[in-house]
């Protein structure tokens, strides 16, 4: 296969062979969560993506060659007002949503970071960059804020692909006295009554939610790095504004040369979001079952495209694991606890053409394919095909658990206790009674869906899980 990567570039919106700066200082910096609220399946399909490319990226570069960083934003209006309105502090508020937050990365089967930044640790980083603007005459003071003048900046817009009249007319943009622009955006703001504060040349405030990206990435990746990330929602104004405060700052004509969005999870074909009172938390998934299932559902279509949330894409996800653990146990790789000891006593390596899909555009519905057909292989019984299907659904955190956790995790995860399906049971066989075949039809799949077998013995009906 060719070992090239390809990823869709959205400063031009086109596929564009990847050509890191530094093969041995590859860059790749993704927002993270701003910590108000639990994260969301929106939220998941983002960490699910980007950490994917980040082993792809090390397996072609090399673990030490590349540098992921994924900030936290731990002060913002959200958070103060959030935080207000529970009457907590906004410290006790933060610190729990990141502790919600690693647990759910944790579920996600996701590695960590190279470095996690949170906002707060880098205000003098910021306030450092803002004063660089004002001496570029790139922004301007007054009544103690701090504003980027957007119509400085010639190529504003470029990333979005529209020009600075539509943006505007488009977007719901802060409307302030303060300002010398409309389009312009905010640097730093002040603090009043008890919001949190740091001291600044302007005053006492907080900086503006656009410059924190900008700033940490600044520290941990340089002027210029290869690979922007994020959802398509912060195509503009987030990455619009980092784009041009960075460039400005730091005196170069790029600020990061591949920016990769992902599409929309939607929630019967609207997009989930906090505002739209529509989400599904992570938090409620779990419930369900295994994180590896939420994962292998969100790599089901490609990452650029919109996603529909539905039962059936989750059970879809659900039932192709078990079978896959179904068919490869019959040689006992998943016992006891580790799967990856076994695999660890002797390195299999997957070949380049399962990879393949993944170097072009992270195409996961084709690694997918891949899976199946590595995994119709197994039937053969023949040690080395299983080891490389396991390693294959390892590379992209599939099949880390041992069979005994997943069992676990699916007994929990069903919805229907032992005395509910005992009642389900009876409304079947009193449906089948009646000739309500639809109806008996129905709840069978409910519970074979929760994992649940049917039998008839000794004309009783009996159940047990598959």
């Amino acid at each position: 296969m060719s070992k090239d990567i390809f990823l869709t570039n959205n400063l031009n919106n086109k596929k564009e062979k990847f050509v890191p700066l530094n093969e041995k200082k590859i860059g790749m910096y993704v927002c993270g969560p701003t910590v108000y609220d639990n994260p969301h399946i929106g939220n998941a399909r983002p960490l699910v993506i980007f950490d994917i490319l980040f082993k792809v990226l090390k397996h072609k570069y090399g673990s030490d060659s590349v540098k992921y960083v994924r900030n936290i934003t731990d002060i913002d209006d959200k958070i103060i007002k959030l935080a207000n309105k529970n009457k907590t502090s906004i410290q006790d508020l933060t610190n729990k949503i990141i502790k919600n937050f690693k647990d759910d990365c944790n579920f996600l089967n996701l590695e960590p970071p190279s470095k996690e930044p949170k906002a707060t640790d880098h205000i003098d980083e910021m306030i450092k960059m803002i004063s660089d603007l004002i001496k570029k005459d790139f922004a301007y003071e007054k009544n103690k804020h701090v504003y980027f003048e957007v119509k400085k900046f010639k190529d504003y817009g470029k990333l979005s692909n529209k020009n600075l009249e539509d943006l505007i007319t488009g977007s719901r943009i802060e409307v302030s006295e303060n300002k010398r622009n409309t389009e312009d955006f905010v640097l730093w703001k002040p603090s009043i009554d008890d919001e949190p504060f740091w001291d600044s040349p302007w005053g006492k405030g907080r900086p503006g939610w656009h410059l924190e990206c900008s700033a940490m990435s600044k520290k941990y990746l340089g002027d210029q790095f290869d690979i922007h990330g994020g959802g398509i929602d912060l195509i503009f104004p987030h990455h619009e504004n980092e784009i041009a405060q960075s460039r400005c700052a730091n005196d170069t004509k790029m600020f990061a040369n591949y920016w990769v969005h992902n599409g929309f999870i939607t929630l019967s074909n609207e997009k989930m979001a906090k505002s739209q009172g529509n989400i599904l938390s992570i938090n409620q998934i779990k419930d369900w079952g295994a994180g590896q299932v939420l994962r292998l559902a969100l790599m089901s279509s490609h990452y650029r495209q919109p996603l529909d949330w539905n039962e059936d894409l989750y059970y879809s996800s659900k039932n192709t694991i078990q079978k896959w653990y179904d068919g490869v146990d019959k040689k006992n790789y998943f016992t006891p606890k580790s799967i990856q000891k076994k695999l660890l006593e002797k390195s299999v390596k997957i070949p380049d053409n399962i990879l393949e899909p993944l170097y072009d555009d992270l195409n996961t519905p084709g690694y997918i394919a891949n899976l199946h057909k590595l995994f119709e292989k197994t039937a053969n019984g023949n040690e080395n095909d299983i080891k490389i299907f396991i390693s294959a659904c390892n590379f992209i955190g599939l099949l880390l658990e041992s069979k005994e956790d997943w069992l676990y995790t699916r007994f929990k995860s069903m919805t229907l206790e032992s005395k509910i399906i005992d009642e389900r049971i009876k409304l079947m066989d009193k449906a089948r009674e009646n000739k309500d075949y639809g109806e008996s039809d129905k709840i069978r799949k409910e519970l074979s869906d929760n994992g649940i077998e049917i039998e008839n013995k000794d004309g009783k009906t009996i159940w047990k899980l598959k």
